[in-house]
């Protein structure tokens, strides 16, 4: 029988709630259910709470009673704002957490490169955020409890599954035993330990990197800005890098390498932790400032995925996915991304929009993001950690030249997670106006956000379906794009109209914003009168026209229906 731990985990600045388990005995009718998610991480809540959003129920299986322990991914960037933004939580992480652009790196005590993320009026959130993973596991748990659609299940841990006839058979202890539990469909979002994928004999591709980083949070006042701290090869950690970033309540984050013959057992020990991060501070200027320890670990940097992540009924997502490294705030950004592709995805599936191959799009397309977030960030690992001499001579060189010459100090950009642009989707509209367009988001993208108003922008209007946005200020929609509307609505498919432009309602339109002074318009590049955009469910664009008409409207659309 599975035993969870009962006791709440310590930490200095967070209560630990632990929650009940649920028990089969309590629950005795055992039905067919759509979909079972394993792992109620930030990847498996997010990914329920969007297949609940588009009507479909789930049952969030598991295995501890209580969130995760330690701080562990901490900040969050403007997309991944904007996806939980969707489900319901981003205002909680706004409220709470600490919004930043800049990051620093420093060689032999002067700073030779500073980042500056971009920002502007019409972006509803900052760059990054931090954040400590227990509190947004936090809001989100407390966002799947309040949904009907979301059975979550604490104290379950999965032991064995098995796939026949569009039906997976999950096998779950609990502290009162086994039970099996059948569903259609099975999300694994159980991170990078994935049982799950271990059952399945399922190996990732790619590389793991013999440098190991310890994370420290300490507490402790520091009169510091939530920027990213970088400090390579710093004295008291030779040829190694140290990372710090300010967290809410006092907490900072510090990151540093461990010399190749440090095991993580030795770099752990009490006295080894207090000696690196007081040489740490003494080196900032605050030797004398007392802090006290409340989560340490240690991880390695490894560059790795899954060349297939849909086998049969199973369906994979975050790190059971994936494994990429934390220079660029890559892995649990990148999971949010999965979750809201995974979501929509499987509720097409579910409501009959799509055939079940469909889900082979998902995997295609977050199989491509995770491996453009490799390439990326396999530059970042091999400058933070260099792998071999070549590489450790190439970087050093970089940070010698860096003290003098400003053309190399680029290269110390850490490459930021972004928002993966589907630019070769098979979902994009072939016979559109993508390639004429100078300005706006292309095939692919995510969408520009606008302010619209005091607290008020285009994104907190969409999403959830299909999204056109048509650029007009006649009175009312053609009659020939209502038409072609009214029919694909008949067949199922959601679809809001936002028109654009006019000062009046237009008729037709399920919304309408004004432009008077053009400024939506100039942002995503239409012209003229008439033009559109249509984004899919994740908001990504998938057709842009200078000129709509309904012949190619029906087109772009037949792309998801056929």
């Amino acid at each position: 029988m599975h035993q969870a731990r009962t006791e709440p985990r310590h930490s200095i600045y967070y209560d630990y709630q632990v929650y009940p388990a649920w028990l089969p005995s309590a629950h005795p009718e055992h039905t067919l259910k759509k979909v079972t998610i394993v792992g109620a991480g930030p990847v498996g809540l997010t990914t329920a709470l969007e297949l609940a959003r588009h009507g479909v129920p789930s049952v969030l299986l598991e295995s501890e009673q209580q969130v995760s322990e330690g701080s562990r991914a901490i900040v969050f960037t403007r997309r991944s704002m904007e996806i939980l933004q969707q489900v319901g939580v981003a205002q909680r992480v706004t409220e709470d957490g600490l919004p930043w652009r800049f990051g620093n790196s420093f060689y032999r005590g002067q700073r030779v490169f500073r980042l500056e993320a971009p920002h502007s009026d019409d972006d509803r959130f900052f760059p990054m955020i931090n954040l400590q993973q227990q509190y947004l596991e936090q809001y989100l748990v407390e966002a799947v409890l309040a949904e009907p659609l979301i059975d979550l299940r604490w104290g379950n841990r999965v032991t064995g599954l098995s796939q026949e006839a569009g039906t997976v058979h999950v096998e779950v202890d609990t502290p009162e035993g086994l039970y099996t539990l059948d569903t259609e469909w099975l999300v694994s979002a159980e991170g990078a330990r994935s049982g799950i994928r271990s059952m399945m004999d399922l190996k990732l591709e790619g590389a793991s990197y013999e440098g190991r980083f310890v994370i420290a949070d300490i507490k402790i006042d520091l009169p510091l800005p939530t920027e990213r701290l970088a400090f390579f090869d710093p004295d008291w950690n030779p040829g190694n890098t140290v990372l710090m970033h300010r967290e809410p309540h006092g907490i900072w984050r510090i990151d540093y390498q461990l010399p190749a013959n440090e095991t993580p057992e030795q770099a752990l020990l009490p006295q080894a932790l207090e000696a690196r991060i007081r040489a740490l501070l003494e080196q900032i200027g605050h030797g004398d400032k007392t802090w006290e320890m409340d989560w340490c670990s240690v991880y390695s940097a490894r560059t790795l995925t899954l060349p297939d992540y849909v086998h049969d009924r199973v369906v994979f997502a975050g790190d059971a996915a994936h494994l990429l490294p934390i220079f660029g705030v890559r892995g649990a950004n990148t999971g949010f991304q999965d979750a809201q592709s995974v979501g929509w995805h499987l509720a097409w599936v579910l409501k009959g929009l799509v055939p079940e191959s469909f889900m082979a799009n998902y995997s295609r397309e977050r199989v491509g993001a995770a491996r453009e977030i490799i390439e990326e960030s396999g530059k970042s690992t091999r400058f933070m950690t260099p792998p071999t001499r070549g590489f450790r001579l190439l970087r050093d060189a970089v940070l010698s030249l860096s003290l003098t010459t400003p053309f190399v100090r680029p290269l110390y950009h850490w490459r930021t997670s972004r928002p993966h642009e589907y630019t070769h989707s098979v979902l994009n509209s072939m016979g559109d106006d993508n390639a004429i367009f100078k300005e706006g988001p292309g095939h692919g993208a995510p969408p520009q956000n606008i302010c619209l108003g005091p607290d008020d922008y285009l994104l907190d209007h969409l999403g959830g379906g299909l999204d056109l946005l048509y650029f007009t200020q006649a009175e009312s929609l053609p009659a020939s794009l209502m038409a072609v509307l009214e029919s694909v609505r008949a067949r199922g498919l959601v679809i809001r109209v936002s028109a654009i432009g006019a000062t009046h309602n237009v008729q037709g339109a399920d919304q309408t914003f004004a432009d008077a002074a053009g400024h939506l318009r100039a942002r995503y590049g239409i012209r003229t009168q008439g033009g559109g955009y249509l984004l899919r469910p994740d908001q990504h664009v998938c057709a842009r026209w200078v000129t709509l008409d309904s012949v190619r409207l029906q087109a772009a659309l037949n792309t998801f229906l056929d």
